[in-house]
């Protein structure tokens, strides 16, 4: 076999006992098999924590955690990249899928292209993995202001070149929502652009009660990232709230609309 660097994969887990299984089963069943999944509980009140340490007996690249006290997924995610020992950093959640290529085709773009920072397209599924729409197409490039005006990226594509990207840009700032973004935009800022991989190679997954599909909060959550931890001026930040806003608006219209064909 051609030697294949490492990739790390961190998971926050939180009450996801409905979906682990099938998770993890699509990383286990990666045609890349160099990898390690970092598997962090965040006091699961479910059966997730268990079933997360029989799925660790079942392969040894599955190695679970338990944080002292729930603290949310910045902290699992930051907990789960200190454990971490891969060239590669990757990010998938409880809840959602990949394609059994995503790792193997990800790795050879990045390290062919020279790519510190890339992202996948992905296809959209509801709670029982139906489709509900065709892919969303990831930009061939994003830089940091292109992706406060078009933010597009997904945790469920994302993957980091630490041979390029320093680890400590990666550290997620402790917010509970739009953590993530937050640290797209730490990397994009620091010069290191993001690009896409047109092949949808991932599954993001609309759960009802996800922080995320608290629609109020998650609009707070957008216009505190642009005004108090990105510090933009307030005529800018309402200028790029105004386009997330319609891209929210036009992201679930054609949701619907694949939904209903």
């Amino acid at each position: 076999m051609i030697f294949q660097d490492k990739v790390s994969i961190l998971m926050p887990l939180y009450n996801s006992e409905k979906f682990l299984v099938d998770t993890v089963n699509s990383v286990l069943n990666q045609t890349y098999d160099n990898f390690e999944l970092l598997i962090v509980d965040d006091l699961s009140t479910d059966n997730s924590f268990e079933i997360a340490k029989n799925l660790k007996k079942v392969d040894d690249r599955v190695k679970v955690f338990q944080l002292e006290k729930n603290s949310g997924a910045a902290k699992a995610r930051n907990f789960a990249l200190s454990k971490s020992s891969g060239r590669f950093i990757s990010y998938l959640d409880a809840d959602d899928l990949w394609k059994n290529n995503k790792l193997e085709l990800q790795t050879k773009i990045m390290i062919d292209n020279n790519y510190p920072f890339t992202c996948t397209s992905y296809d959209v599924i509801n709670e029982n993995g139906e489709l509900l729409n065709k892919k969303i197409t990831m930009l061939p490039r994003v830089d940091y202001k292109g992706f406060l005006t078009n933010n597009l990226l997904q945790t469920v594509g994302i993957m980091v070149d630490l041979d390029i990207v320093p680890k400590n840009l990666l550290m997620m700032p402790d917010l509970r929502r739009r953590q993530d973004a937050a640290t797209w935009l730490q990397i994009l800022r620091n010069g290191y652009d993001c690009y896409g991989v047109d092949e949808s190679l991932a599954y993001y997954r609309r759960v009802s009660n996800s922080l995320s599909s608290n629609k109020i909060k998650a609009v707070k959550g957008v216009w505190y990232l642009y005004r108090e931890v990105e510090k933009l001026p307030f005529l800018f930040s309402a200028y790029i709230f105004c386009r997330y806003a319609l891209l929210a608006i036009w992201k679930r219209i054609y949701i619907s609309r694949g939904k209903n064909e």
